[in-house]
């Protein structure tokens, strides 16, 4: 017994029917806002004729930022120490591997939410004896509303638009049919104004015990959302 072939389904309609005509617009939206966040990232260094020396000055250094780092538990969010290295530098002209130095870095992050300790920590740390400080980096929180009100405005922007080509065609909207996102919803989630302080870049002076905190203004954060949607009309009278 032969069995019956199976039935095809027919090809699916890309772009509607005369009955059921089809509306792809895309929506945008253009939003700013208020920095949430800010990251710093702190590279302490150390240098020693012999390794344990080395060691020790790096240890010294590193448990001395991170002390003043936690001394602003209430305003850190969020600490950690990154890359470690402590390398050997060759003499450059002599025979076989003498050790002319070491060279000791660790780096560490740490991502505040008060913007007022941010500029007194970064000038306590870039008091800090052979201490880097990079940043300040803005950003919003993956969970902030920001993000939301941009796509909501995004979504009411494409029903408008739609609703904008149906009209001139004399008719209405009659259902959606798709609603997508192209993943365009933060470009600039990261954007910032990058500073650094060294004290070992101060040109021999002999430090800034007693500076004023560094201001720091806040970088507004531009949040771009853009969705792709398609929406069926009643056929128009052309």
């Amino acid at each position: 017994m032969t069995a019956d072939p199976p039935q095809l389904q027919p090809p699916a309609v890309p772009y509607g029917t005369p009955d059921a005509p089809r509306i792809a617009v895309r929506g945008e939206a253009h939003i700013e806002a208020d920095p949430e966040i800010a990251r710093i990232g702190v590279t302490v260094t150390a240098r020693g004729a012999d390794r344990r020396t080395a060691l020790d000055d790096l240890t010294r250094r590193n448990t001395a930022a991170l002390d003043l780092i936690n001394s602003y538990a209430t305003a850190v969010e969020r600490l950690e120490t990154g890359a470690f290295s402590l390398t050997p530098e060759l003499t450059p002209h002599g025979h076989g591997e003498r050790v002319r130095a070491y060279h000791g870095h660790v780096h560490i992050s740490a991502e505040l939410n008060d913007f007022t300790a941010l500029g007194e920590l970064a000038t306590r740390l870039a008091d800090l004896e052979l201490t880097r400080v990079d940043g300040p980096w803005w950003a919003l929180r993956p969970d902030s509303p920001a993000h939301r009100t941009a796509r909501q405005q995004a979504v009411r922007e494409a029903v408008q638009r739609a609703r904008e080509y149906a009209e001139a065609l004399g008719t209405t909207l009659t259902a959606l049919v798709e609603l997508a996102d192209i993943g365009a919803d933060n470009a600039e989630r990261h954007s910032y104004a990058t500073r650094s302080m060294s004290r070992a870049g101060l040109d021999g002076a002999e430090g800034v015990g007693g500076t004023a905190p560094l201001a720091l203004e806040p970088k507004r954060q531009h949040i771009h959302a853009q969705i792709d949607a398609r929406f069926t009309m009643a056929p128009p009278r052309l």
